[in-house]
């Protein structure tokens, strides 16, 4: 297992964010989670890259407990992520922007340039290098979050949404990229909405809601699954 959440808890206040979550993920997999909007899924990102504080319950990545280790010590360790509201550095170009997440693995611009360009190829952003991040539209804002995430070297990549907002077409030219970084040694855990995408790209599937995981299984697993049913369309539905 390259992550293990065990039992995992987040609390604000009297508010259980994320309750009791537990999951592991196999190297090489693509694990979607999935829930209603605020079910915990973004939640359970931050708390594996460190960006708020675990309540109770442990991560473990590649053997090593890093439960509550600083963002920068997460992202040395080997797990990069996306953010769901795209961000990028408004006014340097698209090639600068890779560059800055390259730093995580080099202290040579020769060679974080070399590795940036490497990144926009696949991406399929190489054409649009020299433009400043904030001209991009938000389809490519998105694939310049990934590349961004990418260019920290990671083992495991956390994409948050990142086709949200896409259009049919978009969503379709983006599929291949996420594959295509599977392929290349990269373990991945998705935030969608799009159910195509999940049930096209993902191994297995976690459905959280209200902070709680509620299933577990193969796509075809959860396509079938009343207690997903349920959560997403109602009682009516999972009745009909």
């Amino acid at each position: 297992m390259i992550i293990q959440v065990k039992e995992v808890v987040k609390q604000f206040g009297g508010l259980k964010a994320v309750n009791n979550v537990s999951f592991d993920v196999k190297q090489n997999e693509i694990l979607g989670i999935i829930g209603p909007n605020g079910a915990g899924k973004t939640t359970l990102f931050n708390l594996i890259s460190g960006s708020h504080p675990v309540t109770s319950g442990k991560i473990e990545f590649n053997g090593e407990e890093i439960t509550n280790k600083k963002p920068y010590v997460i992202c040395k360790k080997g797990i990069g992520r996306t953010y769901q509201v795209v961000k990028p550095f408004g006014g340097i170009s698209v090639i600068e922007n890779v560059m800055v997440g390259a730093f995580n693995k080099t202290t040579s611009t020769k060679k974080a340039r070399e590795y940036a360009l490497a990144i926009l190829e696949k991406v399929g952003l190489n054409q649009k290098k020299d433009q400043v991040g904030k001209s991009l539209t938000i389809a490519d804002k998105k694939r310049l979050e990934v590349a961004k995430a990418l260019a920290t070297q990671p083992k495991l990549l956390l994409l948050d949404e990142v086709m949200a907002g896409l259009n049919p077409t978009e969503i379709q030219e983006i599929i291949p990229v996420i594959k295509s970084i599977r392929d290349s040694g990269v373990t991945i855990i998705i935030i969608e909405h799009i159910m195509e995408v999940i049930m096209t790209v993902c191994d297995r599937i976690v459905v959280i809601h209200h902070g709680e995981k509620i299933a577990e299984g193969t796509p075809k697993e959860i396509a079938n699954n009343e207690e997903v049913i349920k959560a997403y369309f109602g009682e009516a539905v999972s009745n009909a």
